[in-house]
C-alpha cells in the first residue's frame, strides 16, 4: 500500500472523527448557551429570584391581585362609580405603567448584582476553510501545497472573582436600594394617580350637579318671567317687572349653557385619566346630599405632618436613593482596589502540522488547558478613580438635599390638605343651612309676589340666592369628599377603602 493511500485513509478517518467531535462540541455549546441565558427561551427564566419583587400588574400594589380579572375591564358601567374609575386609572394611566417598568428595571439590576458572585463561562467555536501553499524560491522540489477542508477550534474558559474588597457587595447594595426606591416611587405614583382621578371624578360630578341645578334655576326663572308677564297683562305690575324677569331668565339660560360645557370638559378630563378617548360618553351618579364626617384625621396636624415625613412613599423613595448613593461610593472605591479571580480554560483544534519545510502538512489535533489564579492590581488609572469617587460623594450630597426637600414638601402638602379638609368639613353644615334658608326665602318671596304684596326685585334676589345656595351645596359636598381623599394621599395612606368612607350618606 502506498504512503499516499495510507495518508488518504488517515485523513478520511480523522475527518470523520473531527465531524463527530464538532457535533458534540456544538451540542455542548448549545446546552451551555441555554443554561446561562444566551438563548431566547432562557429569557423567561429567573434563576436569581428577582421576579418576586415585580407586581403582576401596574396596579397590584394597591388593588387586590388575588383574582385573574385584575386590570381586565368590560364596557363602562352606567353610571360610573368612583371605584371603577380609580381601578381603570391605576391600571391604564401611563404614569403608573412607567413606575411599574422602573420596578422591573431595578429588579433586573438586583439580578445583575447577584450574578456578579457567580462564575462566567465562555465557549467559542471557529470553523474556517484553509488552503496552505509553501513556495521555496529556487528549490521547487521543497515547495508544498496542502488543502484542509475545514479547520476547527473549540474552547471553554471560566473566570470567577473570589475577592474584590467589597465591590460586588456594594454594587448589590446599590441595586437593592434602587429597587426599594422604585417600589416606593411606584406606590407614590399609584397614590398620585388615585388622588388625581378622584379629584377629577368629584369635579366632574360637581359640574354635573351644577348643570342639573342650572336647569332647575332656568325653570324657576322661566316661571318668574311667566308670573311677571301675567301681572303686567292684568295691569297690576309695571312692564319693568316683566323685563327684569326676562333678563333674569335669559341669564339663567346662559349659565345653563356654560354649565353644560364645563360638565363635558370635566368628563373628558376624567376619561383621559382612565386612558380613554375624551369623547367617550360617561354618566356619573348624582352628588347626593349629606355626608358623615369620620374621625380618621382627628390627630393634631403636627402629628400628621411628622408621620407623613416618616412614612410617605416619596420620602421612603428619597431615603432609598440616599442609601443607593452611599453604596455607589463604596462600589466606586472598591473597583479601584485589587481583585483575585480563579481562571480556567480548555481548548482543542485540528490545526495540521508539518515535519519540516518541504514536507507535506499532516492532519493533527492539539489541545490546551490551564487552571490558576489571577490577581488584578490597578496601579494607575490617570486619576480617573479619584474623580469618580468625588462624583459619587457629590451625588450622595445631592440625594440628601433632595430628601430634605421632599420632606419639606410632604409637610406643606399635609398642612394644606388638612386645612382644606377642616374648612370643607365646617362648611358642610353651613352649606346645608344656607340652602335651607334660601329655599324658604324664595318660597316666601314667590308667594308674596303672586298675591301682589312683594315686588319683582325681592323675587329675583331670592331666586338668585337660591341658585347660588344650590351650587354652593353641590360644590361643598364634592369638596369635602375630594379633600378627604387628598389628605389621605398626602399622608401616603390612600387605599380603596377610602372611597366607601368618603361616600357615606346620612
Amino acid at each position: 500500500m502506498s504512503v499516499k493511500h495510507c495518508l488518504n485513509e488517515r485523513e478520511t478517518a480523522r475527518a470523520s472523527a473531527l465531524s463527530q467531535y464538532s457535533y458534540l462540541s456544538m451540542v455542548c455549546l448549545g446546552v451551555i448557551w441555554v443554561l446561562f441565558g444566551g438563548c431566547c427561551p432562557a429569557w423567561g427564566m429567573d434563576p436569581l429570584l428577582t421576579g418576586k419583587s415585580i407586581p403582576r400588574t401596574a396596579a397590584s400594589a394597591m388593588l387586590d391581585d388575588s383574582h385573574a380579572g385584575i386590570c381586565v375591564f368590560d364596557t363602562l358601567p352606567d353610571p360610573l362609580p368612583l371605584q371603577d374609575a380609580v381601578e381603570r386609572a391605576l391600571c391604564n394611566n401611563p404614569k403608573t405603567r412607567e413606575a411599574w417598568a422602573q420596578v422591573k428595571i431595578q429588579a433586573a439590576g438586583v439580578g445583575i448584582g447577584r450574578a456578579a458572585y457567580l462564575p462566567t463561562v465562555t465557549a467559542s467555536w471557529q470553523g474556517v476553510r484553509d488552503d496552505t501553499a509553501t513556495n521555496v524560491t529556487g528549490y521547487p522540489q521543497y515547495s508544498s501545497n496542502y488543502r484542509n477542508g475545514a479547520l476547527k477550534t473549540d474552547s471553554v474558559s471560566l473566570s470567577w472573582v473570589l475577592y474584590d474588597f467589597g465591590g460586588r457587595q456594594a454594587a448589590l447594595a446599590n441595586a437593592t436600594a434602587l429597587l426599594v426606591a422604585a417600589e416606593a416611587s411606584q406606590q407614590a405614583a399609584l397614590e398620585t394617580a388615585f388622588a388625581t382621578v378622584a379629584k377629577h371624578y368629584y369635579a366632574a360630578q360637581a359640574t354635573q350637579g351644577a348643570f342639573v341645578a342650572a336647569q332647575e334655576i332656568e325653570r324657576t326663572a322661566s316661571d318668574s318671567f311667566k308670573a311677571a308677564t301675567a301681572r303686567v297683562e292684568k295691569g297690576i305690575a309695571p312692564v319693568t317687572d316683566e323685563l327684569q324677569a326676562q333678563t333674569s331668565w335669559a341669564e339663567a339660560v346662559v349659565n345653563r349653557t356654560k354649565a353644560q360645557g364645563d360638565w363635558q370638559t370635566a368628563l373628558g378630563t376624567l376619561a383621559v385619566d382612565m386612558d380613554l378617548d375624551p369623547s367617550l360618553p360617561i354618566t356619573l351618579p348624582d352628588v347626593g346630599d349629606g355626608v358623615t364626617p369620620g374621625s380618621d384625621f382627628d390627630n393634631s396636624v403636627a402629628d400628621l405632618i411628622q408621620e407623613a415625613k416618616r412614612s410617605h412613599p416619596s420620602v421612603l423613595a428619597a431615603e432609598a436613593q440616599v442609601d443607593a448613593a452611599l453604596a455607589k461610593v463604596k462600589q466606586t472605591r472598591a473597583e479601584g482596589l485589587p481583585s483575585l479571580s480563579f481562571v480556567a480554560k480548555y481548548s482543542r483544534n485540528n490545526q495540521p502540522t508539518t515535519l519540516d519545510v518541504g514536507f507535506p502538512q499532516l492532519p493533527a489535533t492539539g489541545h490546551e488547558w490551564y487552571l490558576g489564579f489571577q490577581l488584578t492590581i490597578p496601579f494607575f488609572e490617570g486619576f480617573g478613580r479619584t474623580y469618580q469617587v468625588r462624583q459619587a460623594e457629590a451625588q450622595t450630597e445631592l440625594q440628601r438635599d433632595t430628601l430634605d426637600e421632599v420632606q419639606q414638601q410632604v409637610g406643606l402638602d399635609v398642612w394644606d390638605s388638612y386645612q382644606a379638609l377642616q374648612t370643607a368639613t365646617r362648611n358642610l353644615t353651613n352649606d346645608a343651612m344656607l340652602l335651607d334658608v334660601a329655599r324658604r326665602s324664595y318660597a316666601a318671596a314667590q308667594s308674596r309676589y303672586q298675591v301682589g304684596v312683594g315686588n319683582i326685585l325681592e323675587l329675583l334676589n331670592a331666586q338668585s340666592s337660591l341658585a347660588g345656595a344650590k351650587r354652593q351645596r353641590i360644590q361643598g359636598l364634592t369638596d369635602w369628599r375630594s379633600a378627604r381623599l387628598q389628605l389621605a394621599a398626602k399622608l401616603g395612606k390612600l387605599g380603596m377603602w377610602d372611597i366607601e368612607s368618603s361616600q357615606e350618606v346620612k
